[in-house]
């Protein structure tokens, strides 16, 4: 397959999986998978420009509490709510200390165990707190850290789908992608990332870069944890890893000394 419709058609795979925009998949395999996850940063930062734009837009007409509550359902609505469903099923899994088959099992289930309860309500806490929080700063600092926050927890995907990474099913969303981006993606994803969080904290610069880098090792350690229990990567770990970025860069934002 040529580079440049591998290039298309993982972009268009990208939109399909991270968001509900109406793009129509092309073609399906491994090389376009890796185009599709390589390019993730991209398909957040679009989606966090929408909603920093909601944010804005409804902080005009209501108290900030009200905007971030009606951001929160809105990234759902772009979502599917794919990625909280996924962070659920995977802190259900790691919290009941069982490993490979057993512990996949457990993210099959339908239903929510306590421990997948309590990281949904922890994690949209504490966006819903931080976007508050963002909503009285200028528009232009908003709109960074919104789009930095929704772009870095995407990034998390692309350094999870780096090669050396397994999957821990040989089917699903999780085999489709382990393992099919290379070295240059995660670190160009990075450098972007967080050079788009410096205007993120007024008069500190240098803030939303760190936000980005100590989110993204958390994530390389909570990636190593899940592969040594589970085995591999999973489409629920993906949707857990975005929820667990987003979260802490906009914790990492929101911080005042």
């Amino acid at each position: 397959m040529p580079a440049e419709s591998r290039l298309v058609a993982g972009a268009r795979l990208a939109v399909t999986t991270f968001s509900t925009l109406p793009v129509r998949a092309g073609r399906i395999d491994r090389p376009v998978a890796g185009a599709a996850m390589a390019l993730a940063p991209v398909v957040g930062a679009l989606l966090g420009a929408l909603l920093a734009g909601v944010l804005l837009l409804v902080g005009t007409l209501a108290a900030p509490l009200v905007a971030a509550g009606v951001t929160l359902g809105a990234a759902a609505l772009l979502t599917r709510g794919l990625h909280l469903d996924g962070l659920a099923d995977t802190v259900d899994a790691l919290g009941s200390y069982r490993r490979g088959a057993a512990a996949l099992e457990i993210m099959k289930k339908p239903d929510v165990g306590p421990f997948g309860v309590v990281a949904l309500v922890v994690v949209l806490l504490v966006q819903a707190a931080a976007l508050t929080e963002l909503a009285g700063r200028p528009w232009p600092a908003c709109l960074a850290a919104v789009v930095v926050a929704t772009a870095a927890g995407r990034l998390g995907v692309t350094v999870a789908c780096r090669r050396g990474v397994p999957a821990a099913r040989p089917d699903g969303l999780g085999a489709l992608v382990a393992g099919t981006v290379g070295p240059l993606a995660p670190a160009a994803g990075a450098v972007a990332v967080a050079l788009l969080a410096v205007p993120a904290v007024p008069g500190r610069p240098w803030q939303g870069p760190l936000a980005v880098v100590v989110a993204l090792a958390v994530a390389l350690a909570l990636l190593h944890h899940v592969v040594r229990r589970f085995g591999g990567i999973t489409g629920d770990v993906l949707g857990a890893t975005v929820e667990v970025v987003t979260t802490l860069v906009y914790l990492g934002l929101v911080l005042s000394a």
